[in-house]
């Protein structure tokens, strides 16, 4: 099969029998809710720049398994420039949506599967690997947007999962059958999952021998019986359900994200990665928490882009472009901005291949980006809203900048640039908005601090890979220090 277009992707997540529940209710037609289309305009974005010669060296790339091109969101990395290429291509996507275009997960997953399986495989005898390698084939043969479900709810943090008062707070075997596994439990924050054709499921945490049932990994498609969604609120996210565009900020794409639940869901024994292997759990937690942290260091960056581009636009409108302290502000957004691009880039860069022969970010380097990524996009956003002022979060509705009576006197009163429409100043202002404090924030400033693990995630993988040792055996030498 060739690779989808936008509107056959659309066709397909629209042919698909999810459960999805949201503001209380079954979501019988998600593909044309207007809370979710958002994001899954998001996802088609990926499918149409795929379809662009301009962007088929960053959104494509050669399968070694196939034979074929493929989208580069179902590729398995072949070299460092496969890295580099990913980081460009994500950081594409997020400057032509402004919002989470949500197959990055999967991708990450992908990769720490492949490299991950190959070595269970290699100690136990296991036939994980080729499970693995038909599962990604398959979805590159047809062009699939693939999830990946990490976050367990976990309940109480103090605990491991086998001591936890209910069972069910991290994904478990519930029973073993000749065919599969019955598995039960939920996955938090699910980004794009309703958006999604398929499901890899992957432990969240390292484990111990007691934690057997729950160091499980996996894939089936999102519409598998038992499984069902329950999509999370958004700041401002009923404003989609109004009969305006101006009021949403980015009325075209965003993002959102689900709670997942799994309840007592068969998976055919071709489709399991781990079961019960609890030594690699930690393994595979560790590199797709890596590959995810280089991820940022793209996606964020374009969105970024995007935000200081607003706020540039706003300087404009309100008449403050010239300002020394708006154009220093300015050039402090776009120096935080590139600095983030530099990590994603150097973890790349510095990657190398793993024995399974695909190739893996430089650890460290990518927890280095994914932390400055829990502060910057902050100071980010910090600078924009300074820039546009008040008027970002005090402005009227468009139902009253429309109406009769009241349109004339918003026009008048909240004109800036007098060579702007005051239309265009509300749009500008509602952008910022949205990637501050709206919808987008969860793709942007705050899913910047918990996405791809909290911020004391990375600083224990720095202290684990940094070699402090080494270090301090590099001062002794240089001290003359014997001891």
């Amino acid at each position: 099969m060739a690779l989808m277009t936008g509107e056959q992707y659309i066709e397909s997540i629209r042919k698909m029998n999810m459960e999805i529940y949201m503001f209380g209710e079954k979501i019988d037609h998600p593909a044309d809710h207007p809370v979710l289309r958002p994001s899954l305009n998001s996802v088609r974005m990926t499918y149409d720049l795929a379809q662009d010669p301009q962007y088929e060296d960053l959104m494509t790339a050669q399968s070694p398994y196939t034979g074929k091109k493929v989208n580069r969101f179902t590729h398995i990395h072949q070299s460092t420039e496969d890295l580099k290429n990913k980081v460009k291509m994500q950081r594409l996507c997020g400057q032509k949506t402004a919002a989470c275009f949500q197959r990055c997960v999967g991708m990450d997953a992908f990769n720490a599967e492949f490299s991950t399986t190959y070595e269970i495989d290699k100690k136990y005898g296991t036939n994980y690997h080729e499970n693995f390698k038909k599962f990604m084939m398959y979805c590159q043969d047809h062009d699939l947007t693939v999830d990946g479900a990490m976050t367990d709810p976990k309940g109480d943090r103090s605990k491991a999962p086998h001591a936890q008062e209910d069972p069910d707070l991290y994904l478990r075997v519930v029973e073993q059958r000749p065919d599969g596994i019955v598995v039960r439990g939920a996955k938090a924050h699910q980004t794009g999952m309703c958006n999604s054709h398929e499901v890899i499921v992957m432990p969240t945490i390292s484990m111990g021998p007691d934690d057997k049932d729950y160091a499980v990994s996996f894939a089936v498609p999102v519409d598998t019986k038992g499984i069902f969604m329950i999509i999370g609120r958004q700041s401002c996210d009923t404003r989609k359900l109004e009969d305006t565009t101006m009021d949403v900020g980015n009325p075209e794409f965003g993002g959102v994200e689900a709670l997942v639940i799994f309840d007592d869901v068969f998976v055919p024994n071709d489709r399991i990665f781990m079961n019960g292997e609890t030594e690699f759990a930690g393994m595979l937690v560790e590199r797709f928490a890596g590959y995810h942290r280089q991820s940022y260091g793209g996606c964020k960056v374009g969105v970024g882009d995007v935000l200081i581009g607003a706020a540039a636009v706003a300087a404009d409108y309100n008449g403050a472009a010239k300002a020394s302290h708006v154009k220093d502000k300015l050039i402090e957004m776009m120096h935080l901005n590139e600095t983030l691009y530099c990590c994603g880039i150097a973890c790349s860069a510095e990657g190398h291949q793993t024995e399974s022969g695909n190739y893996i970010i430089d650890l460290l380097l990518a927890n280095v980006c994914k932390q400055n990524i829990t502060r910057f996009p902050y100071e980010i956003v910090r600078l924009a809203e300074d820039i546009a002022g008040g008027l970002m979060v005090t402005a009227p509705s468009e139902k009253d900048f429309r109406d009769e009576k009241l349109g004339k006197y918003i026009d008048k009163y909240l004109k800036g640039n007098a060579e702007v429409t005051t239309e265009n100043r509300l749009k500008i202002m509602r952008l910022i908005e949205n990637l501050a404090l709206g919808t987008a924030a969860v793709g942007y400033r705050t899913e910047s601090m918990h996405g791809a693990g909290s911020p004391q995630a990375q600083r224990i993988m720095i202290a684990r890979q940094g070699n402090l040792g080494y270090k301090k055996r590099l001062a002794k030498e240089i001290a003359h220090i014997e001891e």
